[in-house]
């Protein structure tokens, strides 16, 4: 490869590379440079006869090495080698000017050279090296890897600036699954702690990011905050905002919004927007407003698109109204929208959450019908439907069939079916499946790893679990809150209490906060062992993290307390509980009866019961087996 160089140089064919090149390719695997004084004579001499090549020549050689992923790690072994022996600019300036360059062209940084290439060659680093770094690891989709980039600017004393904070939300924001909340929290803080004021683009990824998070209120507190100094954000996040109050049901709100930033303000609402206050009219199985909404679409000339149909269509299919999904799809098709595999796919997951799988073959032989080919989406769908029944050889068939039909599994098809094998009992097969899912060479991500985890977790191969866990670190990806609710809960219900303990503590320094979830995980833990005093201090050290104790974190110490004999205190815990608003239900009374009889009081489990009705309460088969159970104790007692 001689004139690597670009055709506009006029001594492009003047320097020939071909030797740096082939030493750098056998060099380049070496672990770490050798120090400047030691260099073999080979590279000094061969520094020494590119001496004369000017900067230019050296820009044009890295684009060129840049522009195909085989030689790009020559690009990135070219850059320490000139650093070395002084051939250019500051490295730093070269691997910036590069990282943009791959930027440009959209292209990603491969994940192994983001993790190896060090921050810089100089100490300290550059804050231009350091956020070119950070934005090639959002491109490429890796938050945890642009978190550490982001800590290493603090660490040196550098201040942060928006597009730090804009690169890791697209970071966040670029990948399938919603945001971790526990990330954001984190980001939204030490975004605080710079006393940086947000633009407008920086205040609609944030709304946007705690939107998809699930975290609405988060959303509407930064929208707030953004009105109040004049800035509105853009139209998409306000769009994510009412998507997520709909998705919680939260439909009042959704219609406020809509109508304040659509409605009464400058921007008409487009379809995607009408899409969002649609779902939640969905969600609470509102199908008259759903219908209006269509309508006002048509009044509005704003024309209803695939994803309006689908939500429609899966709006009549969980009313059961299968007759009317099917004309709406012929309506469908007369507007010239053609329904796609993921309308099918919609239907199938509402006979899935109506419990009615059977109905997986009707839906398929329909979509046939429409000459309507399922897709990957479609497959993963009906894997989940049989995986949640646990009909795997169904599950099976379906991946084989998918596979035989040409189309890849992805992630979240091999998540679907490891997990449904999981939850099925199967735990070989599971990791029979995960092998197999590595041999595919199909990334995993976060959710494997979690799914992994517990199976390992509840076989108590502690090994494996702590070898999963580095595995996952290593490869960039964050652990999230359900990967440390998942470790306290396997560490928990085994007994290994210390590790527990030591992940919420591991938690917390990497600055994330715990959940609720988490800390009922252990209390659980702590309940089915009767160690009802480490399951209070659980409870208080939640209080103490500003979290309140819910109705099933009290049904679990109520339940320690049963378990150890401590009938005062368990129902000084219904006191609590009354006393600060919270409502017992049919669990807290039923695990009250039961500690009653483990203490044989069996003559106070009738006035139990009887202030469960008086509560509202409705008593399940649990409670009145409890009920019986005491009426015939006491029964035997007097015969006795």
């Amino acid at each position: 490869m001689t004139g690597c160089s670009t055709s506009s140089s006029p001594s492009a064919t003047r320097y020939d590379f071909d030797p740096l090149l082939s030493y750098l390719s056998t060099t380049s695997s070496s672990p770490s440079p050798p120090p400047t004084s030691v260099l073999p004579v080979t590279e000094s001499r061969l520094a020494a006869s590119y001496a004369a090549v000017p900067a230019r020549e050296w820009h044009a050689l890295l684009r060129e090495l840049a522009a195909t992923d085989a030689s790009l790690p020559l690009a990135f072994a070219l850059l320490p080698f000139l650093h070395r022996h002084r051939l250019c600019f500051p490295l730093d300036l070269l691997l910036s000017s590069l990282l943009h360059s791959l930027s440009v062209s959209g292209r990603l940084l491969p994940h192994s050279l983001l993790l190896s290439f060090p921050p810089s060659l100089s100490d300290p680093p550059s804050p231009l090296l350091l956020n070119s770094l950070l934005a090639a690891s959002a491109a490429a989709s890796r938050p945890a890897v642009a978190l550490r980039l982001l800590g290493l600017l603090r660490e040196h004393s550098f201040l942060p600036d928006l597009a730090s904070y804009s690169h890791l939300l697209a970071s966040l924001l670029n990948t399938r699954d919603p945001p971790d909340a526990a990330l954001l929290d984190r980001l939204l803080g030490d975004l605080r702690e710079s006393r940086l004021e947000p633009d407008a683009p920086l205040f609609s990824d944030l709304i946007s990011a705690f939107a998809r998070a699930r975290l609405p209120d988060a959303a509407l507190e930064l929208l707030a905050s953004a009105q109040a100094i004049g800035l509105t954000p853009r139209s998409n996040a306000v769009t994510a905002l009412i998507s997520s109050l709909g998705s919680a049901r939260r439909v009042a709100e959704a219609e406020a919004l809509f109508l304040e930033f659509f409605l009464a303000g400058e921007i008409k609402p487009r379809t995607r927007a009408y899409n969002a206050l649609l779902k939640g009219y969905v969600k609470i199985g509102s199908l008259k407003n759903a219908e209006q909404v269509l309508d006002e679409m048509s009044q509005c000339g704003v024309a209803p698109d695939e994803a309006t149909y689908s939500l429609l269509v899966d709006a009549y299919t969980r009313a059961g109204r299968w007759e009317s999904a099917r004309i709406l799809l012929k309506e469908m098709e007369a507007d010239g929208v053609k329904p796609s595999s993921y309308v099918f796919s919609r239907i199938l997951a509402g006979f899935r959450d109506r419990g009615e799988w059977q109905k997986a073959f009707a839906v398929l032989r329909e979509m046939h019908a429409s000459g309507v080919r399922p897709d990957r989406h479609f497959y993963n769908v009906m894997i989940d439907t049989f995986g949640k029944y646990n009909c795997l050889g169904h599950a099976m068939d379906a991946f084989d069939r998918m596979r035989e039909e040409g189309i890849e599994p992805d992630v979240v098809t091999w998540n679907t079916l490891i997990d449904a094998h999981c939850k099925g009992g199967r735990h070989d097969r599971a990791i029979e499946l995960f092998d197999e899912m590595r041999e595919s060479n199909c990334p995993l991500g976060t959710t494997t790893y979690n799914i992994m985890i517990n199976l390992l977790g509840e076989e108590q191969r502690w090994e494996g679990v702590e070898a999963m866990l580095a595995e996952m670190k290593e490869q960039g990806l964050v652990p999230n809150i359900i990967t440390y609710t998942t470790l306290v809960d396997v560490y928990g219900r085994s007994g290994r209490f210390k590790e527990a303990v030591d992940c919420i503590e591991a938690m917390k320094a990497d600055g994330l906060k715990p959940s609720s979830t988490m800390y009922h995980a252990l209390v659980n833990a702590y309940a089915q062992r009767g160690l009802a005093d480490h399951a209070l201090n659980v409870v208080k050290a939640m209080r103490a993290d500003g979290l309140e104790a819910s109705t099933v974190v009290l049904n679990s110490l109520i339940n320690a307390f049963g378990e150890d004999r401590r009938i005062a205190e368990a129902f000084s815990v219904l006191q609590f509980m009354k006393e600060n608003g919270l409502r017992p239900d049919v669990i807290t009374y039923t695990t009250l009866m039961k500690a009653l009889i483990r203490v044989e009081q069996f003559e106070k489990v009738p006035v139990i019961y009887e202030e469960m009705i008086t509560s509202g309460c409705a008593p399940d088969r649990k409670a009145r087996a409890m009920l019986r159970s005491a009426l015939r104790y006491m029964k035997h007692m007097r015969v006795a």
